[in-house]
């Protein structure tokens, strides 16, 4: 747990400091696996969860109607999955990649950017180019 930890940690680390700045409302927590009671919520079937399917991490806005505030203002939180990236990602290359992809992806809806608005960069195997 540590060792993925650290890579979370080295992402926020490098995010530009013009991002940086506006994650001080934000928690980001690294777990396990999600339980089958937070899949429900989140919206999977019973069906997905009995098939194992798992996000890689999720954003939860805490407790604030976010239609009459800016997303930068509102406290959030990023929970990234441990055990769905290492099992899909069993490469240490591609499961570094794959956490930096995540974290990046998870603190853009923070921004207000939404699944739809990030499919090109999750489809892309390494969008930071190395």
């Amino acid at each position: 747990m540590k060792q993925f930890m650290a890579v979370v940690g080295e992402v926020i680390d490098t995010l530009p400091a013009v991002i940086k700045q506006h994650l001080e409302n934000v928690v980001i927590d690294v777990e396990d696996v999600p339980s089958d009671e937070f899949l429900l919520e989140a919206g999977f079937t019973e069906e997905e969860i009995e098939a194992g399917e798992m996000p890689y991490g999720y954003f939860i806005p805490l407790g604030v109607d976010t239609s009459d505030l800016d997303m930068l203002e509102s406290p959030n939180r990023i929970i990234i999955f441990k055990y769905p990236l290492e099992e899909d990602f069993p490469n240490p290359r591609d499961l570094r990649i794959e956490i930096r992809k995540t974290v990046v992806h998870e603190i853009a809806h923070h921004f207000g950017w939404s699944d739809r608005d990030l499919e090109r960069f999750d489809d892309n195997p390494n969008p930071f180019g190395d």
